[in-house]
């Protein structure tokens, strides 16, 4: 089982980005899991036709710390992809950080893994801030390899900025390691260059280019990734290119699964 976190400031399609990303390995015969870690809990909706499922969250508050199953809080999407919402607190009660520690802990206490025997595990994870339960899916041991998501702008690139020096920090304690960062397309002046720029200047690379296209708007209008809605476009196509070299990112981990099987 290869677990990749998916980082990248709020607002940049981090979830898009990952959900297509899903898409594209169910496609092409992996199972996933994809587990979001965003209080607004959207993550999973366009590999669920639109609808948002209920979180594991909501579902310990409606039944008890006791009383949920498995059946509760892991849901079927697109191409068999498992789909997992971890939630928020109420608002204004609790912290969002400390929600996704207890999603985690529920799903190994239900054995959702040993149960569901996923190839890939992606975790879309808001990286606005990366401290306490943000940066679980790091520090923690349970992310193989983290992507970073951003674009051209400002504060993208300084949320990315941070995500890899946590990375790079937590990477001295043999945790996850970086594989790479994927631009999300803005249309911003001279976007490209801007960001490999700031990837050299992390010492990291540009793992894939995404443009911007009207057909993910035209997907998400449906309820449905690209690769669902629109699979002979260009932006499939991209996204299939995306799964790609994220494959060959965690081609040693999968490797090394075919051997224990």
């Amino acid at each position: 089982m290869v677990k990749i976190a998916v980082y990248g400031k709020g607002g940049i399609g981090k979830s898009t980005t990952t959900s297509n990303l899903s898409a594209a390995l169910a496609e092409a015969g992996y199972k996933v899991m994809q587990i979001g870690c965003d209080p607004k809990s959207d993550s999973t909706k366009c590999l669920m036709g639109g609808v948002k499922i209920p979180t594991v969250l909501d579902q310990i508050r409606d039944k008890g710390p006791t009383g949920v199953e498995i059946e509760d809080i892991v849901f079927e999407g697109f191409h068999g992809v498992l789909c997992v919402e971890a939630g928020g607190p109420t608002p204004g009660i609790g912290c969002a950080g400390r929600g996704i520690i207890t999603a985690f802990d529920k799903l190994e206490e239900l054995g959702a893994y040993d149960i569901y025997k996923p190839d890939i595990v992606l975790y879309d994870v808001l990286g606005d801030v990366v401290c306490g339960g943000f940066a679980m899916p790091i520090r923690e041991g349970y992310a193989d390899h983290v992507l970073v998501v951003t674009s051209g702008e400002m504060m993208a690139l300084y949320a990315a900025s941070n995500i890899v020096s946590a990375v790079h920090n937590f990477g001295k304690r043999g945790y996850a390691k970086l594989g790479g960062i994927i631009l999300n397309s803005r249309n911003v002046e001279n976007e490209v260059e801007t960001v490999e720029k700031a990837a050299k200047e992390m010492g990291e690379k540009v793992l894939c280019v995404i443009p911007r296209d009207g057909a993910v708007q035209q997907a998400e209008d449906l309820g449905k990734t690209v690769i669902e809605a629109l699979p002979d476009t260009d932006m499939a196509a991209c996204y299939r290119n995306l799964a790609e070299k994220v494959l060959e990112v965690s081609s040693y981990e999968l490797q090394l699964d075919r051997q224990c099987v």
